[in-house]
C-alpha cells in the first residue's frame, strides 16, 4: 500500500471534499551504491559547515533564503505554513477548461487523491460531474513546503491529480533553431509528407503502457546475475567501446528511407528502436544482429508525456524482459 502524503480538502465554489494524497507512481529504478573499490566498504555523506568543514548535526540545520551575497533570513517549517494557511493541504480549485488546453510540457508528477471521512458520494459527484462536463480542474495546492499549480483529472474511478510547471518554467521555443511550420516554407514535398503520413498510420496502435518495458532495468540485473553466478562480483569486465551512431547529416535521401520503412511493416523499427537511422552500409550490420537475437515485440518506449492517463500498471514485465536479455547475451 502507498504511504499517504496528506489528508485535505478539495474545494470548489463552497463544496469541500475530504481526501488522501497518495504518489501515484513507484520507482523500479536499478539503484546502485558508490563504493571504496579497494575495500568494497560503501560510501557515506555528512553535512559539514562549509566554511569550518566540520560536520553539523541534524538539529543545527535549519533553511534559510539568501537575500544578498552570503546573507540569509532563517525561516523555520510553522514559519513557511504559516505564511500562507489558506493554500496548505487543500486542492483549490481556481478553473475547469477542456483538458486538450493543457499541453503535455506543463505536466509534472501524479498523485492520487482518494476521499477520507464519508466523503465518498461528493467525491463521486465531483468525478461524475467533471466526466458529463469533459472538464478537468486546475488548482492550486502546497506540497513538501512549496506552492504547485496542479491539474485535477478524472481517471476511470480515480481523481487523480497531476502538478503543473509554472508558465515561466518552460523554455520558449524562439531559443531554439527550429524549421519553420508549412511544407513549402520547410521544404517538404508532397510525395514525402504522404509516405510519412503512411507511415505513421502503419505504426499507429492503440496506448498499452504493458507493452512497454524498462530495458535497461532488465539488462543490468541480467548482468549483475551473471557476474554473481560466475563468482566475479568484485571484478570490472572490460567492454566493447560502442560504436557512434551515424549523424542524421549523412543522410541523403529521405524518400528512399521513409520508402524502406514502409516495407518494414507495422512495429518494426531499424534493430529494435534506434534512435539514429541508418544507411545502407549499416544494413548488413542490422540483418547479422537481428539474426543473433531474437526481435523484441515492442520498440522500447519513448520517455514522453502525455495529456492522456492510464492507471493500469505493468503486468510481468520485468519477469518477460530479464529471461530475454540473458539469451540475447548468450547468443553474442
Amino acid at each position: 500500500m502507498a504511504h499517504m502524503i496528506w489528508k485535505g480538502a478539495i474545494s470548489f465554489g463552497l463544496v469541500h471534499v475530504p481526501v488522501q494524497l497518495y504518489p501515484a507512481t513507484q520507482s523500479e529504478k536499478v539503484g546502485f551504491n558508490l563504493l571504496d573499490k579497494r575495500t568494497i566498504d560503501p560510501i557515506g555523506y555528512k553535512q559539514i559547515n562549509k566554511r569550518t568543514g566540520k560536520e553539523v548535526a541534524r538539529e543545527n540545520i535549519v533553511r534559510g533564503f539568501e537575500y544578498e551575497k552570503d546573507k540569509y533570513v532563517v525561516l523555520s517549517d510553522d514559519e513557511i505554513r504559516a505564511a500562507n494557511p489558506e493554500s496548505t493541504q487543500t486542492v483549490d480549485i481556481l478553473a475547469f477548461i477542456d483538458a486538450p488546453d493543457i499541453s503535455f510540457l506543463y505536466l509534472d508528477t501524479p498523485y492520487f487523491l482518494t476521499p477520507d471521512r464519508k466523503g465518498e458520494k461528493v467525491y463521486a459527484l465531483l468525478r461524475e460531474a467533471m466526466k458529463a462536463s469533459s472538464k478537468i480542474g486546475v488548482a492550486s495546492v502546497v506540497l513538501h513546503n512549496k506552492q504547485h499549480l496542479a491539474a485535477l483529472i478524472p481517471v476511470g474511478p480515480m481523481l487523480a491529480l497531476n502538478t503543473l510547471r509554472w508558465a515561466a518554467e518552460v523554455r520558449d521555443f524562439d531559443e531554439f533553431k527550429l524549421p519553420p511550420e508549412g511544407m513549402k516554407a520547410a521544404g517538404v514535398t508532397t510525395r514525402e509528407l504522404d509516405m510519412a503520413k503512411k507511415l505513421i498510420n502503419d505504426m499507429s496502435d492503440k496506448w498499452d503502457p504493458s507493452q512497454y518495458h524498462d530495458t535497461f532495468h532488465d539488462d543490468i540485473m541480467a548482468l549483475v546475475d551473471r557476474k554473481i553466478r560466475a563468482g566475479k562480483t568484485k571484478e570490472i569486465t572490460e567492454v566493447e567501446a560502442p560504436r557512434e551512431s551515424r549523424q542524421s547529416a549523412d543522410i541523403l535521401d529521405l524518400s528512399d528511407l521513409l520508402k524502406r520503412s514502409l516495407g518494414r511493416g507495422k512495429g518494426k523499427p531499424a534493430t529494435g528502436a534506434r534512435k539514429h537511422a541508418v544507411d545502407d552500409d549499416e544494413e548488413g550490420d542490422n540483418a547479422e544482429a537481428e539474426a543473433a537475437a531474437p526481435a523484441r515485440k515492442k520498440p522500447r518506449a519513448a520517455r514522453s508525456a502525455g495529456t492522456s492517463r492510464n492507471g493500469g500498471k505493468s503486468s510481468g514485465g520485468s519477469a518477460k524482459s530479464a529471461p530475454a536479455a540473458r539469451k540475447r547475451r548468450a547468443a553474442a
